[in-house]
């Protein structure tokens, strides 16, 4: 789902600044999804275009190629379908992967980045939880 070693290559690269890129990729995703979505609903190839790209963009940048792919498929076919005048039926089943490929991704880029979220997932115990062997040491 996610080129890690990619990831992290932008991670360093990007230093400070990934957190903020992280949430652009978020909010604008969000944004591209939903006008993608919204475009298959009212039939308009054109409006398909520039959302599709910048998600592929973004996906890319931080190595979620799988949800670029998609993106990337979305885009061409709606640029040759503008061409040929026709709305691009076919690409139903895409959309819809590419909001299940989106949160997703979202969600394993939150968990790699948060790390309460991947301190509370993996350890059961720890400070401000019961602890199961109560009874131990007491007679």
């Amino acid at each position: 789902m996610v080129d890690w070693v990619h990831f992290e290559r932008s991670r360093s690269e990007l230093g400070v600044g990934f957190i903020k890129i992280l949430s652009y990729f978020r909010e604008d995703g969000t944004k591209s999804v939903g006008t993608i979505e919204q475009a298959m609903r009212d039939q308009n190839t054109a409006a398909l275009v520039i959302p599709a790209h910048t998600l592929k963009g973004e996906a890319r940048q931080l190595g979620a190629e799988p949800l670029a792919e998609v993106a990337e498929l979305i885009e061409s076919t709606a640029r040759f379908c503008i061409e040929s005048r026709r709305f691009p039926d076919e690409l139903v089943p895409q959309v819809v992967e590419l909001r299940q490929l989106f949160n997703q991704t979202v969600e394993l880029f939150d968990k790699a980045t948060n790390p309460l979220l991947s301190r509370a997932r993996s350890a059961p115990g720890g400070f401000g939880r019961k602890v199961a062997n109560q009874d131990f040491g007491r007679i």
